[in-house]
Parts: C-alpha cells; structure tokens; sequence
C-alpha cells in the first residue's frame, strides 16, 4: 500500500498488479486488474487441461473457445461471426483454429453465400460432451462449495461485460493519441 493511500486514510488493496497504478484515482482496479490476470490464465489452463481430459489435448484455449461456440445452438458459423463472440480482432487466430479443428475431424465446412461455415461434427459434440462431464466432476462442485450464489456469478459475469466495453473504449483512445 502506497504511503499516499495510507495518509488519505484509505484503506488500500490488498493485492495489485502494480503499486505504482494503485496510486491513482481508483487503486482498485489495480487489484481488480491482478485478480483478472490471475484468473485468465488460470481458465486458459483450465480449458487445455479439461480439453486433454477430455481425450483432446494440445489444443490452445482460442481452439477450445471456438469448438464450444461451434457446438453452441448446433449452427453453423462464420469465421466472423466466431471472432464477433469471441471478441478476437485477429481474424487468422481464429482461421487458425479452426483449420486445427478440421483436422482433427472436431468440425467440418461448409457455405453460406461467399462464406465458409463451420458446424460441429458428431466427433466434436462427443468431444464438448466429455469436456462438460470432466467440468462437472472436477469443477462445478467446487465452485458451488464456495457458496457463491449463482445469481451473483451472473452479477459477475455482467460486471466483467461492463468493463470489457470500458476497456475497450480506453483501448480506442489510445490508440488514436
């Protein structure tokens, strides 16, 4: 905790990022900041060692973030559409991993107009079946003991929606300065 924290009688954050952004306007979100750091990286493990578990492994987590997004509604999508929900400017990433995907029979091609689709395969429902069995087991039930309310992972959830689009307005000004 900085000492100017300390003499404003505020109480700092416990953990940080970066003690020199904890000095400013809203050291929390130094702290919040961190807690985001920490926990995509612990996800992004997550989904890889899940993944693996699930009979699929060296898959990175953008692959295994499109294969649920591919399996999700049983429709097809277009490389736009995936980079669109998945919030990933870098069009190849996702070019990638789906390339990645075919080759592993996950999901298969097809077309809507001038645009290649991508629909699940019976092999990459199976694969997302067992990836929901392996969260299930290992997951969910800790999480749960937490005694965390489902209501307010949601609040969470929303929380975290609100500051990606703050972050992202933020990413555009600097962008232009």
């Amino acid at each position: 905790m900085s000492d100017s924290i300390r003499e404003a009688g505020r109480p700092g954050p416990a953990i940080v990022s970066s003690a020199h952004l904890a000095t400013g306007t809203l050291p929390a979100l130094s702290e919040f900041e961190f807690g985001l750091n920490m926990l995509t990286h612990a996800y992004g493990r997550w989904m890889v060692r899940c993944m693996a578990a699930a009979g699929v492994p060296d898959l990175s987590p953008l692959d295994v973030q499109v294969l649920h997004h591919v399996v999700h509604r049983d429709r097809p999508k277009t490389i736009a559409d995936l980079c669109l929900v998945l919030d990933v400017e870098d069009t190849h990433l996702v070019t990638y991993a789906a390339k990645k995907l075919q080759a592993l029979g996950l999901v298969t091609s097809g077309r809507r107009g001038k645009e290649k689709t991508l629909i699940a395969s019976q092999q990459g429902r199976a694969t997302c079946e067992r990836y929901r069995d392996v969260r299930e087991a290992l997951l969910t039930g800790a999480v749960a003991a937490t005694g965390i309310p489902p209501d307010m992972l949601s609040e969470i959830a929303a929380l975290m929606r609100t500051l990606s689009g703050h972050y992202d307005q933020a990413a555009r000004a600097a962008a232009s300065l």
